[in-house]
């Protein structure tokens, strides 16, 4: 096989899709699917599709332009939206989050000129400090966004847990809820959409009985990771281990653990420092930092990652003697699925795995997160 190679077993997230999205719908919210971490992958978009989400998601408007002329039929809403792509934005998304009202304005115009409609979700900022409209602003800003041709004001989101780490607590969502009943009463309006977050909702979800007027989350870690992102803890009854990254080892033996001569910096500009444990079986593999971060990389039970340069990842492979052309299986976090995704050096490989407990090369036998009984 070729490698690096990260191999994507499709029927491992067709179950994830399936069970968040029943589990979601006991309360009455409905998750969007978010394909921005495998870079609009048509044909995990079309396992989403086929499994029962009508909304997909992505940041990247080439990603959905990509999609739709894949022939992946399913309504498209892109999470960022860049003044300078508002043609492209109209002409292939359904529907987009903002919080710039220029950017809305110009939304419109573009509208206008093709007849058509578009959509969109008004972000609120609640913490989290990346987008989003203050509070203090909202009132003045859909005044003006209500006044705009061309453009339909389907719901109010927001996004927590990104760039600040603030949790989407009780009080959050509850703001929320009160943001979008008090605009419906200020406006004679109705605000069918209100999409409370991501995968890092999942906690808030767990702990409360009543989610408000909240129906709506953006969800892609947990159904490709199987975990949530604030703890990264497990979801009950999810696969873990949908995407299995393997590169070939191009070297192994014994060398000491402590490099020897006069140090300088490496070469992405840092110090290394390094702990002595004397001579260690150790192996280079052919996958560095120009294909994957390799700071979210797990390894086989027993081996260490030492470091990693451009090109060449090194382990610790403590009693396990690999040879060359052996390779080893990692397991990614959220991070290095989204670089490997977008990584044109990394092969890709598309699986359907029916039987959960497979073994798969690095040995592990827990094929899912221990299993629980959902509320």
């Amino acid at each position: 096989m070729p490698t690096p190679e990260v191999t994507i077993d499709l029927e491992k997230i067709a179950h994830n899709i399936r069970t968040l999205k029943k589990h979601y719908e006991t309360k009455g919210v409905h998750i969007t699917g978010v394909t921005k971490v495998v870079c609009g992958d048509s044909r995990i978009a079309n396992i989403l599709r086929t499994n029962g989400l009508n909304y997909l998601a992505d940041s990247r408007i080439t990603n959905i332009e990509r999609m739709k002329c894949d022939g992946v039929e399913a309504k498209f809403l892109l999470l960022r939206t860049l003044l300078s792509e508002v043609e492209s934005v109209v002409k292939y998304a359904d529907m987009s989050l903002n919080s710039e009202l220029s950017t809305i304005q110009a939304l419109s115009k573009v509208a206008i000129k093709n007849r058509t409609t578009h959509k969109i979700i008004l972000m609120i900022e609640l913490g989290d400090l990346r987008e989003g409209v203050l509070p203090i602003h909202l009132n003045e800003t859909v005044r003006s966004i209500l006044k705009l041709e061309g453009i339909e004001l389907a719901g109010v989101g927001t996004n927590l847990a990104c760039f600040g780490g603030v949790k989407p607590d009780v009080r959050k969502m509850q703001q929320l809820s009160t943001i979008a009943n008090d605009l419906e009463k200020r406006f004679h309006i109705s605000l069918p959409i209100v999409s409370g977050g991501n995968s890092a909702n999942y906690h808030w979800f767990e702990r409360t009985d009543d989610p408000g007027r909240i129906n709506n989350l953006r969800i892609g870690e947990s159904i490709f990771l199987g975990s949530e992102p604030l703890e990264k803890a497990p979801i009950p009854h999810l696969f873990l281990d949908a995407f299995t990254l393997c590169a070939e080892v191009i070297e192994s033996g014994v060398k000491p653990s402590i490099p020897y001569g006069e140090i300088g910096l490496d070469a992405f500009g840092n110090e290394p420092v390094f702990e002595d444990y004397g001579h260690i079986q150790r192996a280079i593999l052919g996958i560095g930092k120009q294909d994957v971060r390799t700071e979210g990389l797990t390894p086989p039970p027993g081996m260490t990652i030492l470091g990693a340069s451009s090109d060449h990842l090194i382990l610790n492979t403590n009693k396990t003697k690999l040879k060359v052309g052996d390779t080893v299986a990692f397991d990614l976090n959220y991070g290095s699925l989204l670089s490997v995704m977008n990584s044109t050096t990394v092969a890709k490989r598309y699986v359907q795995t029916t039987n959960d407990r497979r073994i798969l090369p690095n040995g592990r036998g827990k094929r899912h997160a221990p299993q629980a009984t959902f509320p």
